[in-house]
């Protein structure tokens, strides 16, 4: 075959594959689709009091509160939530084994790489609990050299690694770290002396402390810089419009007066926190 030839084959060969590719349909606008099915398949960890958490056999909290709201909007979309490991939501998500992430899911620059956060649902910034009356820990510094816990795979976990870093590089005793499936096994553990403190976000924790103050004593001094929760959707054209709809959805409420009441609700306060944009990961 002549010089000639084969640029022509290669030309034909490559002319084919382009043809393929443009005949290849593009995903389907999920928003659209889901309206179509008339239904909408949510990825949820029911073990994050008061965010979401299981009563009477199903998830409540001030997530699923928020949620019911905004999908009134697609009043003949029925709903299926999944009850899941935290470990599997993001992973999930990603292998398409449901639609949306409706779970307290703290920005990243890790997750945001790679997945569409929402406009914040609430405030994430994480710092400690200790058992109440103990004297050895004052301040956020003293857990040098203690056992504290935390969620694997969590940005709570992460602020304490970094937390830990630092005091190691102040010449103090790194923590040890350990950690738990949920953060309800990692209290169970602090409340029966196996661990010194438990770093979450101030959000779940001030309910804690609320809930169980005979027991835990909250340190309120962050470890780690100001985060926030989020919902998660898919990155993508196809996944867009259901992103878009779940955020104009939370600022609705926020403008609405809804936001603030369902914090009052389930947190007892309120937070402050942006609805108008995605901030930029601190983490």
């Amino acid at each position: 075959m002549s010089l000639h030839q084969r640029l022509g084959a290669a030309l034909c060969a490559a002319a084919a594959v382009l043809a393929c590719l443009a005949a290849a349909p593009a995903r389907a606008d999920q928003l659209a689709e889901i309206r179509k099915k008339q239904e909408i398949v949510i990825g949820t960890e029911a073990q994050f009091a008061p965010f979401e958490f299981i009563q009477d056999g199903k998830i409540v909290g001030y997530g699923p509160d928020l949620m019911n709201l905004i999908l009134a909007d697609l009043p003949d979309v029925k709903l299926k939530q999944l009850d899941l490991p935290f470990q599997g939501i993001l992973p999930g998500l990603a292998a398409r084994r449901f639609d949306f992430v409706i779970t307290s899911v703290t920005i990243t620059k890790e997750r945001a790489a790679k997945f569409a956060f929402t406009v914040p649902i609430a405030d994430a910034t994480t710092a400690l609990v200790k058992r109440k009356g103990d004297e050895s820990i004052k301040a956020s510094a003293d857990i040098a050299g203690k056992t504290v816990g935390s969620q694997a795979g969590s940005a709570q976990l992460k602020a304490l690694q970094e937390y830990s870093a630092r005091l190691k590089a102040d010449g103090k005793a790194p923590a040890t770290i350990r950690e738990y499936v949920s953060f309800d096994e990692a209290y169970a553990d602090l409340a029966a002396g196996r661990l010194d403190a438990v770093a979450q976000s101030l959000a779940n924790l001030a309910t804690l402390a609320k809930t169980r103050g005979d027991v835990y004593e909250v340190l309120n001094a962050p470890i780690g810089p100001k985060t926030y929760f989020g919902w998660v959707g898919r990155q993508g054209e196809d996944s867009a419009a259901l992103v878009k709809f779940f955020s104009d959805g939370i600022a609705k409420a926020a403008a609405s007066g809804k936001l603030a009441e369902l914090q009052q609700k389930w947190f007892g306060f309120t937070m402050d926190v942006p609805t108008d944009h995605v901030p930029e990961p601190a983490i």
